[in-house]
């Protein structure tokens, strides 16, 4: 580990020695300089992580070498040293941008409490900062994974949509990535420096949604010891992204509703509201039409939340997406190890359904690259584990399997046996060419653009 280089600037050569003597048996690396021209001169050359600073010298003080330390680099830390202790000097430092004071005569434990102190202080910012940049650039636009047509309306739909207040609902298949999006939407957002806060309203209990969300105050019901923070609270400023927001009982539905009209929630327990700012993101793999005409989703709620309606595309729709999945799936499971699948292997990816997505596409690569034998991942290789895919598929289908389903998997299966020759696949069906163009337009099965 490296170690952190601190720069001492004193004129006396005895405060200079001292203190430089506690700092590296403390295991610091020491710079020292005997002025403010020979500190400049040592930080353009030698960058200090931290600068002990005496704030009076000759020909220059210590606030004036601050302010140009600050001018070539402000992220150095700069703790000044003062002989007089006086509150208007230290004053004066901090508000010129100094993180700290010593007056001297400097005890070793207070001086290296106070540099441990600001050195990990600056780390943690250093950290905090690059978290940030990882976060923005992880979810900005470009890195959402896509060159088909279909991925390039839903790229257009989000520049468009992001940085207003809009609430959005996502809707598509299982495994098409609506969480990934909702992040894309709440990082390219003026709220990209608060809080998203997600929630799964299917994995809670309907009794206890309402208190994940509202939060409840101490004594509203039994077992609440203490007033609880509802995921409303948390992301105030931020956005709230409410997934399978289908299996929210009706009962909190128009409870919902009303956040959403008010800006305002209500605790369990609590008879007061509080303000809340946050903007809602919603996804469901469910009709919520069908929902509504059965009674089971408000229609007022379904109109409050479809501001802006987003469709993401299944996988079987973006093929031309799949080889770069698979490169981002190298890259991630392999860690750059030179791990790549062959043209072939790739052909046969893409001519695989994948009724689960891109999730499923994710899994399978997963455990394909895990597997290998060799770095190179050839057609043979995809095509074996692709049959126990769609064995263990099959088995768990099974007896639940309806006719259009068994119809819709003899189809694929014919073609992607037949290399997607039509009439060879409507043959294997028994059935005329016609009746198999129909059938593949009415199931939604496309042939694979690279055909």
């Amino acid at each position: 580990m490296t170690k952190a280089r601190v720069l001492i600037v004193d004129d006396e050569a005895s405060i200079r020695t001292v203190l430089g003597y506690i700092l590296e048996e403390a295991g610091y690396e020491v710079d020292r300089a005997a002025s403010p021209d020979e500190a400049l001169a040592s930080i353009r050359t030698r960058r200090p992580d931290l600068v002990l600073s005496d704030i009076r010298m000759p020909n220059k003080d210590g606030i004036t070498l601050l302010r140009e330390i600050k001018e070539i680099d402000a992220s150095i830390s700069v703790i000044i040293l003062t002989a007089f202790g006086t509150v208007e000097t230290a004053v004066e430092a901090m508000k010129r941008g100094a993180i700290d004071y010593l007056t001297k005569p400097v005890s070793r434990d207070e001086l290296e409490m106070i540099v441990a102190r600001t050195l990990e202080f600056q780390r943690l910012e250093r950290e905090n900062a690059a978290l940030k940049t990882e976060l923005q650039g992880r979810f900005q636009l470009r890195n959402l994974i896509g060159v088909s047509p279909a991925m390039r309306a839903v790229f257009a739909f989000l520049e468009k949509v992001a940085p207003t207040e809009a609430s959005v609902l996502i809707t598509g298949e299982s495994g098409t990535g609506k969480e990934l999006v909702a992040r894309a939407i709440h990082f390219n957002s003026p709220r990209r420096n608060q809080r998203l806060v997600p929630v799964n309203c299917a994995a809670i209990p309907g009794e206890l949604l309402e208190s994940e969300l509202f939060g409840h105050v101490k004594g509203a019901f039994t077992g609440a010891i203490r007033d609880r923070r509802g995921k409303f609270q948390q992301a105030d400023g931020g956005t709230v992204f409410l997934d399978e927001i289908a299996s929210m009982p009706i009962a909190l539905q128009a409870k919902l509703l009303r956040v959403l009209q008010e800006k305002e929630i209500e605790r369990i327990g609590d008879e007061s509201a509080i303000e809340v700012d946050a903007r809602v993101v919603a996804a469901t793999n469910r009709s919520l039409p069908d929902l509504i005409a059965r009674g089971e989703f408000r229609d007022d709620l379904y109109y409050r939340l479809n501001v802006v309606p987003l469709q993401l595309p299944p996988l079987r729709e973006r093929l031309e997406d799949i080889p770069l999945f698979v490169r981002h799936f190298c890259g991630k499971f392999a860690g750059g190890t030179g791990v790549s699948f062959t043209p072939g292997a790739i052909a046969t990816l893409s001519s695989y359904i994948w009724p689960g997505n891109v999730r499923e596409l994710e899994n399978f690569c997963e455990r394909v690259i895990l597997m290998r034998s060799r770095d190179q991942i050839d057609e043979r290789t995809v095509r074996s584990h692709l049959e126990s895919l769609k064995a263990t598929v099959e088995q768990r289908a099974a007896p639940h399997t309806t006719l259009p389903e068994m119809e819709r998997r003899a189809i694929a299966q014919a073609l992607e046996a037949t290399g997607w020759n039509k009439s060879r696949a409507a043959r294997r069906l028994g059935v005329p060419r016609h009746v198999l163009l129909y059938r593949m337009k009415k199931f939604g099965i496309s042939t694979p653009k690279r055909r």
